[in-house]
């Protein structure tokens, strides 16, 4: 038995298994924050969080100088639908250009499979938006999980390992690929000092996301393998 499990580690490339971990972990995590989100009082982790990014006794007043307000704003913005939206289409049409429909319907599934997958995850949930603070921009959708999170999530670290693959050297593509994770983390930040989240709303996201965005990485890399996308895309 022993020697069986060597040898299939042996036979499974680290980036996969990699991928395989943080898919497993992402849905693992997903399932014990969406309890929290069901229950029908806010978890103390949450209330915490939330108020650390207030003035004390001041739920109106975020902490920081005047300008931190303002560049939260810039930074949120990210992660909407229409700055995704807008970097997903020139992705997709400079691979078109470049001859490699392939890889623009790849990453066209990922992006929009997303999106879906956020929307129907809201509605099955259906948790409301934090009442506890004051929230410093206007937001309509229920809370549970954070599109801003998942998508940032899903869009950038689609896009990063997808840039990863045609530069050269590791430190490059390391540092594309932490790029693309440091947008991510820097956007769900954000929604919590906004006060339109609660934490475990971003957590959720970002689990999801990048569980999400490595099964599709997964997915791309096994019709590869089967020659249904041209290895060279």
């Amino acid at each position: 038995m022993k020697g069986t499990a060597e040898t299939l580690l042996n036979r499974i490339e680290f980036p996969v298994l990699l991928a395989g971990l943080i898919i497993a972990g992402g849905l693992w995590g997903f399932v014990e924050l969406m309890e929290m989100a069901r229950a029908t009082a806010p978890h103390g982790f949450d209330t915490e969080i939330l108020l650390a990014f207030r003035q004390a006794g001041q739920p109106g007043i975020p902490i920081g100088p005047p300008w931190l307000e303002g560049a939260v704003r810039d930074i949120t913005s990210l992660g909407s639908a229409s700055v995704l939206v807008l970097i997903t289409t020139a992705a997709i049409l400079y691979l078109l250009l470049i001859r490699r429909p392939g890889t623009a319907l790849l990453v066209f599934v990922a992006v929009a499979g997303g999106q879906v997958l956020s929307s129907l995850l809201k509605l099955g949930i259906d948790r409301p938006r934090p009442e506890l603070v004051s929230h410093l921009v206007n937001e309509t959708s229920l809370s549970f999980p954070s599109g801003h999170a998942m998508l940032s999530a899903v869009t950038y670290l689609t896009l990063g390992s997808l840039a990863a693959r045609f530069l050269r050297g590791r430190a490059t593509k390391v540092y594309v690929l932490s790029l693309a994770v440091l947008v991510t983390v820097l956007v769900g930040v954000s929604r919590i000092y906004l006060g339109v989240h609660w934490p475990s709303d971003v957590l959720a996201g970002w689990c999801a996301g990048f569980a999400w965005a490595m099964l599709c990485w997964l997915a791309a890399r096994l019709l590869q393998r089967r020659k249904m996308v041209d290895e060279s895309e």
